[in-house]
């Protein structure tokens, strides 16, 4: 078995008992932990019976479906379930859907509603052979803290988009130029379900690769990261191969470059294997 599928497995592990679907106004967004459902049911306008939870809000609408749903956060918080974070998310019930409803992005897996986000591989290419831009990830980070993060890397909040949302990381995150941020291009989605201590982690990450001048040197600018390191791409193969210092998801992030650029033979059958294990939901 390929060393680096461990990555994939662990962003997919499955959770201990089974789930229950969870329906915002007739729409399939969520899934729920028995110990989550049972804290919620009795709230105002949430119903769990026949195997699922459904909540109805009133009023039918954009913002009385988030006024609801914030009002079930808010008892969680209060119970200990979860931690608010006070940045909104949009709640979808696929992908591509309209925005039925925001909701806290700290709420999200307790729901186990689906979240998307951007990475972005900074990379310069030299004769002695492919480097790339590492963030080492703020010691006071809640998620990872410590752990190699890629150049640029954030959750997409309510009312962008990935490309707005990478421009905006890009600068924040990276000090990176507008001008020179927008040259990044799409190379492609990692999806994952991940069960974690505070529920079902279901992510979309929209992926860029950027190709940096020799003379340009990214800088820290919100407090996120540390500092910034220019590492040969072998360097940074053989530590997703063989240790745990990236962060979980930045893992899948790296693979999928490895396997874009030849580094990991994508015809092998490890390749194959670990292209399809990318996408799993």
């Amino acid at each position: 078995m390929s060393p680096f599928l461990r990555h994939i497995d662990a962003c997919n592990a499955p959770p201990p008992e089974p789930l229950l679907p969870f329906r915002l106004s007739g729409a399939p967004v969520g899934l729920l932990a028995p110990a989550i459902a049972r804290a919620l049911d009795g709230a105002p306008g949430i119903r769990c019976e026949a195997g699922q939870c459904s909540l109805q809000a009133a009023p039918e609408s954009p913002q009385g479906r988030s006024d609801a749903l914030a009002a079930l956060a808010q008892l969680l918080a209060e119970r200990g379930h979860i931690r608010l974070r006070g940045e909104a998310f949009d709640v979808r019930a696929r992908p591509e859907g309209p925005v039925l409803a925001t909701l806290d992005r700290g709420a999200l897996p307790a729901f186990g509603i689906a979240a998307s986000g951007v990475h972005l591989n900074g990379l310069v290419r030299r004769d002695g052979g492919l480097h790339l831009w590492v963030g080492i990830r703020a010691r006071t980070k809640a998620v990872a803290p410590g752990k190699l993060d890629n150049l640029v890397a954030g959750g997409t909040p309510a009312g962008h988009d990935a490309w707005d949302t990478l421009l905006k990381e890009a600068a924040e995150e990276a000090s990176l130029p507008r001008g020179l941020a927008e040259r990044a291009r799409p190379t492609g989605r990692i999806t994952y379900a991940m069960w974690t201590a505070q529920g079902l982690r279901r992510d979309t990450l929209h992926c860029f690769d950027l190709d940096l001048p020799e003379g340009f040197v990214p800088r820290p600018n919100d407090g996120e990261v540390e500092r910034f390191e220019l590492w040969p791409a072998t360097r940074l193969l053989a530590a997703v191969r063989d240790t745990e210092d990236l962060k979980f998801n930045v893992n899948l992030v790296l693979i999928d470059l490895f396997l874009r650029e030849g580094l990991i033979d994508p015809a092998s059958e490890a390749g194959r294997s670990l292209r399809a294990g990318l996408t799993r939901f």
